[in-house]
């Protein structure tokens, strides 16, 4: 594969991005946490840091699936949960004083709901130390258990994103086993069919091998379930044992695919190379609100 292109080179830290970078780093050592933009090596890191805001990974940094685009550390955790961490974390986000944050966690198979208790627990103090915050759940399938989904939707996320990754074909090659396109369709549906009122969300990443008429089919799949918010990215492989790249995708590809996105109702649409699934998340909302 050539050297990446221009599009894709990462802007120079700006000295008040370098400044919050710094203060989150000490905010997230003072509270022992833990954030998905140190583990999936996001581009956009200096950015949304920079600004004082992240995405939090909870019930660790060890996922007990290994999808082949990932860089998250694979293992088996043991039921081993932090039960300290929902505090922990509420306190981390009211010293940062943040308006919207985003949550996520590692597939946690080992344990019976899969962390939606924990999960919930966390949305629920967050809450409740700060009362006007905006809450994205973004969550693993939790293998398809109702009880669990049902869990998280009763601790009343604003927004819930689950990934579907990438289209149909290319599903079985790159994520795990126990993780499959229709799996994902079913909980962003069930979602949709619990409340309605919460904004679900979704993400793809291109440049895996995809056409772009199976992108559009996966985005009317999206649709059809109900999925309200897209976001669009470059996949680039964290490692060199990570599924290989087969190209890179132009800015006026993305925006040409964010055209037919909104076209097919998508109130919010984030596309571009570096766009990630929490990029600009906060926008959502206000995108689906009107």
């Amino acid at each position: 594969m050539a050297d990446r292109p221009a599009w894709l080179k990462v802007k120079a830290h700006t000295a008040a991005e370098a400044r919050g970078m710094h203060a989150m780093r000490g905010v997230l050592s003072r509270h022992n946490l833990t954030t998905v933009c140190q583990g999936a090596r996001c581009p956009n890191a200096a950015e949304c840091w920079g600004a004082g805001t992240a995405t939090f990974m909870l019930l660790g940094n060890v996922c007990t699936r290994a999808c082949r685009f990932c860089a998250v550390p694979t293992g088996n955790p043991h039921g081993a949960i932090d039960e300290g961490e929902p505090a922990r974390l509420a306190d981390a986000i009211a010293d940062l004083g943040l308006d919207y944050v985003v949550l996520t966690s590692v597939d946690r198979d080992d344990l019976e709901d899969g962390g939606a208790s924990l999960f919930a627990a966390a949305i629920t103090r967050i809450k409740e130390r700060s009362p006007h915050i905006k809450i994205e759940a973004l969550i693993p399938d939790f293998s398809g258990n109702d009880v669990a989904l049902r869990t998280l939707i009763a601790s009343a996320p604003d927004v819930i994103g689950h990934n579907i990754e990438t289209i149909r074909r290319l599903s079985p090659d790159h994520r795990d086993h126990r993780a499959n396109y229709d799996l994902t369709l079913r909980v962003l549906s069930h979602v949709a069919q619990i409340s309605p009122g919460t904004i679900t969300k979704s993400s793809l990443m291109l440049g895996l091998g995809e056409k772009r008429g199976e992108v559009l089919e996966t985005m009317r799949d999206l649709r059809g379930v109900g999925v309200r918010a897209l976001t669009l990215g470059q996949y680039l492989p964290p490692s060199h044992d990570a599924a290989p790249l087969a190209r890179y995708v132009p800015p006026d590809e993305f925006s040409s695919l964010a055209s037919e996105a909104r076209g097919l109702g998508f109130c919010f649409v984030m596309s571009g190379p570096l766009v990630r699934s929490s990029y600009h998340a906060a926008q959502t909302i206000p995108a689906c609100s009107d």
